[in-house]
C-alpha cells in the first residue's frame, strides 16, 4: 500500500467507502519470515502438544506451565515485545500468526498463551515507564516469568470500573496498600508478574499497578483461591486472587492515576482481535478431523462423506474457516499499517500501537464476536458429523466444543462487544471522525426516487458480489440512520435494535473481506470463489432477518413501508446463486483433498 492510501484508512470506514481488493491483506501474502514462524509454531504444536492432549484434559497445570516455558525458549512469548526489552519486536500480523497457530489444539494452552502475551504483557509494553519495561519485559518475553492480569471482581465483570479493590498511600508515601479480591484470573497459579487494577482512595476511575509476586515484602499479602473447575480450558490455571494489605512501591503505578480503565480497554481491544486469531486453527483442526472421520466412517456400505447432509456441514465448516481468516488478517494488517504510519510520522512505537489498535476497535469487536461464535458452531457441527462418537471423550470433538465455549465470554461477552461495535461507530460519527450522516441522507433520497430497471453488467469477476456488498452497507446506514434520528442520545437504551444493527455490521465486514481476498488471489472457477459466494448468500439472508426485525420495531406507516421496500431492493440479486451447487463444489473439493 502507498503512504497516501495508509493515511486515508480509518477504522469503520469500510461502511462508507468502496475498498479495492489490492488494498486488503490476506494469508496468501505472508513473507518468508512469517511463513517460517507459522511452520515452526505448527511443528511445535504437532510434536509437543497433540500427543499430550489428554494431559490438558486431566487438569495437568504443571504441563501447561512446562509447555509455556518451551514456547518461551523458542521466542514465541516475546514476538510483540520490542527488541530492546528482550523480545523479537515483530509486527502486528506476525503476532496474530503466532497466536493463530499456537492456539488450535487445546483451549488450555491457548488461554495461557493469550493471557500471558496479551493482557499479561501488553499493558507494560504500552503504558510502562522505561524503568518498568526494563524490569519486567525481558523475563516475560523469555518465559522466565509469566504474566497475569487482575481486572474482574465478583461484582464487577463487564462494568470493570465498579470494582471494590482499593489502594491507599502509606503514611511514609512510599507504597500503595492494596486490599481486595479478583476472580477468573488466568495463569494465577504459576504467574509471577501481576498487572492489577484498584481505585486509589475514592477516585472515580481505577488505576493500574504492576508487581512481581517474588519481590513482595510479605508473601502472605498475595493469596490465591483453589483452581476453578471449569467446563473447558481445564488445564488453564484459573484462580481467585486476594490482596491483603499488599504493599506496592509507588513507582509501580502503571500509566497515570485514574487511567486504569483506559489501560484495561486498550488491552482488551488487542485481546479481542487476538482472540479471533486464537479461534482460527481450532476451526481448521475441527474441520480436518471432521473431513477425515467422514471419509473413513462407513454406513450402509459407503463413507458418510457421500451423504448430502454431511457434505453440507463439511462445506459450511470449510467456508467458515476461509471467512474467519479473511476478516482477521485484513484487520491485522490495517492495524499494522496504521502503527507504521504513525511511527513514520514521529510517534514512538508505544503510542503508535495504542492509537493503531484504538483506531480499529470497531473491527476488533466485530472479529471477536463473529469468529468466536463461528468457532463454537464449527465444534458443534463437528460433534454432529461424528454422531454418537462425537460425544465421547475418546474423540477430539467434545473437548473442542467445551474449549470453544469460553471464547464467547472472555475479552468482553459477545453481547457487550456487539453493543460496543455499533456504539463506537455512532460516537465516531458524532465526533466528526467518520461521516455516516451524508451517506445515510443520500440513501433516504434514493428511497424516495424511482429505482433503475437497467440490467447491470456483471461480467467482471466478483462485480455482482461487490455491488451487493455496497447495497448491504446501504441497509446498515438506512436502518441505523433512521433509528438514530428517532432515538438520538437514547439509542444506547435500545439494545435489541443495536444487536440487530451489529449483526448487519458483522456480516458486511466479514463478507466483504472474503470477497476482496478472493478477487485478489483466486480464479472465478476456484473453490475459494464458491466459498465467497456461498458466504455472501448466507450473509444476505441473515441481514434481511436482522434489518426487518429492526425496522418493524421502531418505524410505522409509510416510513416502515418505504424502508421494507428499500430492504428488498438492497438485498436483491440479479443473478441468483445456486446455493446447492456452490455447497457441493466446496464439499467435493475438501472431501477429495481430505483437509482444509
Amino acid at each position: 500500500m502507498s503512504d497516501t492510501l495508509n493515511k486515508t484508512r480509518k477504522g469503520g470506514e469500510f461502511l462508507i467507502k468502496e475498498i479495492p481488493a489490492n488494498e486488503i491483506f490476506s494469508l496468501e501474502e505472508l513473507n518468508e519470515e512469517q511463513k517460517m514462524l507459522r511452520d515452526s509454531a505448527k511443528e511445535f504444536i504437532d510434536r509437543e502438544v497433540v500427543p499430550q492432549k489428554e494431559r490438558f484434559e486431566k487438569k495437568d497445570y504443571a504441563f501447561t506451565e512446562e509447555t509455556m516455558r518451551k514456547l518461551g525458549d523458542m521466542g514465541m512469548l516475546g514476538i510483540a515485545v520490542p527488541e530492546e526489552y528482550g523480545g523479537l519486536g515483530m509486527g502486528f500480523v506476525t503476532t496474530m500468526l503466532a497466536c493463530d497457530y499456537i492456539s488450535g489444539v487445546t483451549g488450555s494452552l491457548a488461554t495461557a498463551y493469550g493471557a500471558h502475551t496479551g493482557i499479561g504483557t501488553l499493558p507494560i509494553v504500552l503504558y510502562g515507564t522505561e524503568e518498568q519495561k526494563k524490569k519486567y519485559l525481558p523475563d516475560l518475553a523469555t518465559g522466565t516469568k509469566f504474566g497475569a492480569y487482575c481486572l474482574t471482581e465478583p461484582d464487577a465483570g463487564s462494568d470493570a470500573n465498579s470494582g471494590k479493590t482499593r489502594a491507599k498511600l502509606s503514611e511514609d508515601g512510599k507504597h500503595y496498600i492494596i486490599n481486595g479480591q479478583k476472580m477468573w484470573i488466568s495463569n494465577a497459579g504459576f504467574a509471577d508478574t501481576f498487572t492489577l487494577f484498584a481505585k486509589i482512595d475514592d477516585d472515580k476511575n481505577i488505576t493500574g499497578f504492576v508487581i512481581n509476586r517474588s519481590e513482595l515484602e510479605n508473601p502472605e499479602s498475595l493469596t490465591f483461591g483453589e483452581e476453578e473447575h471449569k467446563l473447558g480450558i481445564r488445564a488453564s490455571s484459573t484462580r481467585q486472587v486476594f490482596f491483603n494489605d499488599m504493599k506496592i512501591p509507588v513507582e509501580n503505578l502503571l500509566g497515570e492515576r485514574n487511567n486504569g480503565f483506559k489501560i484495561a480497554l486498550n488491552a482488551l481491544n488487542v485481546g479481542r482481535i487476538k482472540l479471533a486469531a486464537a479461534c482460527l486453527d481450532a476451526q481448521r483442526r475441527i474441520t480436518n478431523h471432521s473431513l477425515q472421520y467422514a471419509n473413513e466412517r462407513k454406513q450402509f456400505g459407503v463413507s458418510i462423506s457421500t451423504f448430502g447432509a454431511i457434505r453440507k456441514k463439511l462445506a459450511e465448516m470449510a467456508t467458515g474457516v476461509f471467512v474467519s481468516e479473511s476478516g482477521s488478517y485484513r484487520a491485522a494488517k490495517d492495524i499494522q499499517d496504521k502503527i507504521d504510519e504513525l511511527v513514520a510520522g514521529g510517534l514512538d512505537h508505544q503510542a503508535a500501537e495504542l492509537k493503531g489498535v484504538e483506531e480499529f476497535a470497531v473491527e476488533c469487536s466485530i472479529l471477536k464476536v463473529f469468529v468466536s461464535d463461528l468457532a463454537q458452531h464449527t465444534a458443534d457441527e463437528g460433534i454432529q458429523v461424528y454422531g454418537g462418537m462425537g460425544f465421547s471423550e475418546e474423540t477430539p470433538m467434545e473437548a473442542a466444543w467445551r474449549d470453544s465455549r469460553i471464547s464467547r465470554i472472555y475479552e468482553g461477552t459477545n453481547e457487550i462487544n456487539r453493543l460496543l461495535a455499533v456504539g463506537m461507530l455512532i460516537k465516531r460519527a458524532m465526533k466528526g471522525e467518520l461521516d455516516l450522516l451524508s451517506p445515510a441522507m443520500a440513501i433516504s433520497k434514493e428511497l424516495m426516487g424511482i429505482p433503475s430497471f437497467d440490467v447491470p453488467d456483471y461480467s467482471e469477476f466478483m462485480s455482482e458480489e461487490k455491488a451487493i456488498i455496497a447495497n448491504l452497507k446501504k441497509v446498515f446506514l438506512m436502518v441505523s440512520g433512521a433509528a438514530l434520528q428517532k432515538y438520538m442520545m437514547d439509542i444506547e437504551k435500545q439494545q435489541h435494535l443495536l444487536l440487530n444493527a451489529s449483526e448487519i455490521l458483522n456480516q458486511i465486514y466479514m463478507a466483504e473481506s472474503t470477497i476482496l481476498r478472493t478477487e485478489k488471489h483466486f480464479a472465478p472457477d476456484s473453490v475459494e470463489a464458491a466459498m465467497a459466494q456461498l458466504n455472501l448468500y448466507k450473509a444476505v439472508e441473515k441481514i434481511i432477518v436482522a434489518a426487518k426485525e429492526g425496522i418493524v420495531s421502531f418505524a410505522e406507516g409509510d416510513e416502515q413501508r418505504m424502508m421494507l421496500s428499500g430492504l428488498r431492493r438492497f438485498t436483491k440479486y440479479t443473478n441468483h446463486p445456486n446455493v446447492v451447487a456452490l455447497t457441493e463444489k466446496v464439499a467435493a473439493h475438501y472431501i477429495d483433498k481430505g483437509s482444509y
